[in-house]
């Protein structure tokens, strides 16, 4: 694929109203982009109903929340959530008495990791016990959800499931350096995908990332033909990156965080919508903009895109709204600091030929490089370096921003969406802005 098809128009349509379900296909933990989704969905006065991934017991078995745990859950959800556990991945599923992938990882070491070797009949053993483990999960939730739906209701799944790394020393140690290395601790993303631990982590991400959106689909069908068949009509949207469009010498340009090694999952996540439109299911996967998250926090200068937001904010049908948001922002830096300064930096790195080297959509996703740790870390340090508080940063703020209006774009653009896979970039994310606060 060589082309972004982006959202360019504020969504039109409307579909949900209350009474309909609002089901979020995976846990709710902290800050990130199903949030924004949820708050729209509430808005609308839907029903919500929430999925788990489950816990693991002292013996390391997967089981359902407690009494305790499904309170504080549905809490923090605000409804009720269908207690079946739903753990995507199989770095912790194995044959009976036999060692789970995470175990197998625990023997590798930082000295030989790059060498070592792992046996893929007995990997893949473990894969098809996680995939049948989880397809199992579905079911059992998709045959609850029936029971709680009513004929004719109109019903969004919102899959949230991401990520997929095995809890497993040495990679944690060997991620430090990958997404966070200068100089002599720079550790390149070849040699870590080269590895058979790379492989086993991207056949992880690929399974918990992307496959999980399959087995929603394939898991709900009988459900959305009941619903369909009584009236009601059925949506699907995933979270997707696949880098954005963000100003850059006054144009909208298409640039990415590298590596984002979960990349490859992303874009197997994009071809199951891709298949599911062409079988009738309206599946949408929105690429959505670079943000700050827990999960993201490892992935140093991940955040520097967002800046440009604020530039996006003035230029798209920009009020009094979006000046206070740069005022926000500015109070954020310490005294002899101003936004300029700050977009400075960022101009001077996009500027750079180490960046513009990385703005190559049909070569997605890149491998790293020690020049490209060295500008883009660096630049992300000397930015925090300006703030007043490490922990408050604008680009928290702005991420907060980013949450909001990719909720409301995806929400609104799931009625009647344009096609299976959308990049919402800066100038709509702007524009929903400053259209909901002018």
């Amino acid at each position: 694929m060589t082309e972004a098809t982006a959202l360019r128009t504020l969504p039109q349509h409307t579909l949900f109203r209350p009474g309909d379900v609002f089901v979020l296909f995976g846990e709710l933990f902290g800050r990130g982009y199903a949030n924004g989704l949820i708050n729209e969905a509430r808005k609308a006065g839907m029903e919500i109903i929430g999925m788990t991934v489950g816990r693991r017991d002292e013996n390391n078995q997967l089981r359902a929340l407690n009494e305790e745990e499904l309170a504080e859950a549905e809490a923090n959800l605000g409804g009720k959530i269908i207690n079946v556990p739903l753990m995507a991945g199989f770095d912790q599923d194995a044959p009976e008495g036999e060692a789970t992938p995470t175990q197998l990882l625990a023997a590798l070491s930082l000295k030989t990791w790059q060498d070592d070797k792992l046996d893929w009949e007995h990997i893949e053993k473990c894969r098809q016990i996680g995939v049948a483990r989880f397809q199992a999960g579905v079911a059992q939730a998709m045959a609850q959800l029936d029971g709680m739906i009513a004929d004719g209701r109109n019903v969004f799944f919102a899959h949230t499931m991401a990520g997929g790394i095995p809890k497993a020393k040495v990679f944690l140690a060997i991620a430090n350096r990958v997404y966070k290395g200068r100089g002599e601790r720079f550790l390149s993303t070849e040699a870590l995908l080269g590895s058979d631990l790379g492989k086993l982590i991207l056949q992880n991400f690929d399974e918990v990332t992307a496959n999980t959106f399959q087995h929603l689909i394939a898991g709900s069908a009988k459900l959305r033909q009941h619903l369909e068949s009584s009236g009601g009509q059925v949506r699907y949207t995933a979270y997707g990156y696949h880098g954005t469009e963000i100003l850059i010498n006054g144009e909208y340009q298409w640039q990415t965080y590298t590596n984002y090694t979960q990349g490859y999952a992303k874009m197997r996540l994009e071809n199951i919508a891709r298949a599911a439109w062409q079988n009738g299911v309206k599946a949408t996967v929105f690429n959505c903009p670079e943000i700050r998250t827990n999960s993201s926090d490892i992935f140093v200068g991940v955040e520097l895109p967002l800046l440009a937001l604020l530039r996006a904010l003035k230029r798209e049908q920009a009020g009094a709204w979006a000046d206070a948001q740069w005022q926000t922002c500015a109070a954020l830096l310490q005294d002899g600091y101003a936004l300029e300064d700050v977009l400075g930096k960022l101009d001077a790195l996009n500027d750079g030929e180490v960046m513009r080297g990385f703005r190559d959509f049909a070569a997605w996703p890149m491998p790293n490089s020690p020049e490209l740790a060295e500008v883009m870390i660096g630049t992300s340090e000397s930015i925090v370096a300006m703030h007043r508080d490490a922990k408050a940063l604008i680009t928290d703020h702005l991420s907060s921003l980013v949450i909001e209006a990719s909720g409301a774009l995806m929400f609104g653009e799931a009625a009647q969406p344009a096609a299976p896979v959308l990049w919402l970039n800066h100038d709509i994310i702007a524009r929903q802005l400053n259209q909901a606060h002018g």
